[in-house]
């Protein structure tokens, strides 16, 4: 077997949050396969289903564009070097330009190839290039994602946290433009975001979304935990099935204690929605961004950086 390196046993420690010789372990019996072995390391117990502690975030800001009527949202990231250049009026004003300038992309390629909003003899890339060199920092934009409503009555919304370091884009949808425009049916909306937000660990709006392969993989993880190795079958069957609920719902929106109110979930607020604007009416989806999830800074010249992307030696 290959020799586990000790960049991936720091990978998994950053993932998982556990000790070293424990990453190292699980790296050795899953063969250096990095998603089993956070799998093999919940068997054991030794790390949580939602640990995502430690990684190493690059700098930039997380922002978002709602055309007014609410019927297409824009959440957008844009990376810089430093947090120094991310509280920069110039970037500011660049991430809010990209992100209106996104609802109209199909992905970053595209966008990149637009005429600037601000300046259509330049295009959003030769523009970037342009603050590049002004601001002396490589500027990426990471990702962005757009929701467009189409031919569906409802709206789409967002939040931004923490000063653009989370960002939430939520849509809801209704029977009718009359519901749609209710501000109950609005205010929803904004507080689906803002729960989107506090919850780190929600991936789905309900449980039937969760993809079936999800629940299996949970399933298999519980059924191999030590601490029912010597438990009778149907006991342990019970005890897994009550476990997979519980987690199942700790992934999804609808099943969390609303953030306002405790004493009631999110599915009980929709209903209360419901109630009052006298129709059906759903949280459909939702994305969030964490500003940097998932990369890690990485020492470097950033004159060298700035002269690549200029197209300079």
């Amino acid at each position: 077997m290959a020799e586990i390196s000790a960049k991936l046993v720091q990978e998994l420690r950053q993932k998982t949050g556990a000790g070293m010789m424990d990453c190292k372990k699980a790296l050795k019996e899953t063969e250096g396969d990095i998603e089993q072995a956070i799998d093999w390391l919940r068997k054991k117990g030794i790390a949580s289903a939602g640990k995502k502690s430690d990684r190493i975030a690059a700098e930039g800001l997380v922002d978002t564009y709602i055309l007014p009527g609410g019927k297409v949202g824009v959440l957008i990231e844009v990376n810089c070097q430093t947090d120094f250049v991310a509280r920069n009026d110039a970037f500011k004003a660049l991430v809010k330009n990209l992100a209106q300038q996104a609802a109209t992309a199909d992905n970053v390629e595209s966008l990149l190839g637009q005429p600037y909003i601000e300046d259509a003899s330049v295009t959003v890339d030769e523009f970037i290039k342009q603050t590049i060199a002004s601001l002396g920092e490589n500027i990426q934009v990471r990702r962005f994602i757009n929701f467009a409503l189409a031919d569906k009555s409802g709206v789409v919304d967002s939040y931004i946290h923490t000063g653009g370091r989370v960002g939430v884009l939520v849509e809801l949808n209704s029977k009718s433009e009359a519901a749609a425009s209710d501000e109950e049916f609005q205010n929803l909306a904004r507080n689906a975001a803002m729960q989107v937000a506090a919850c780190p660990n929600v991936e789905y709006v309900s449980v039937d979304q969760i993809p079936a392969e999800v629940v299996q993989r949970e399933k298999d993880i519980e059924s191999g935990k030590e601490d029912l190795a010597n438990k009778p079958e149907n006991i342990k069957e019970k005890i897994v099935q009550g476990r997979i609920e519980k987690r199942l719902k700790e992934m999804t929106l609808v099943d969390q204690p609303y953030i306002r109110d405790q004493s009631i979930s999110v599915e009980d607020l929709v209903k209360q929605v419901k109630a009052k604007v006298g129709e059906d009416i759903e949280v459909s989806r939702f994305v969030r961004y964490v500003l940097g999830e998932g990369i890690e800074k990485q020492e470097s010249n950033f004159a060298e950086e700035v002269a690549a992307q200029m197209g300079g030696k």
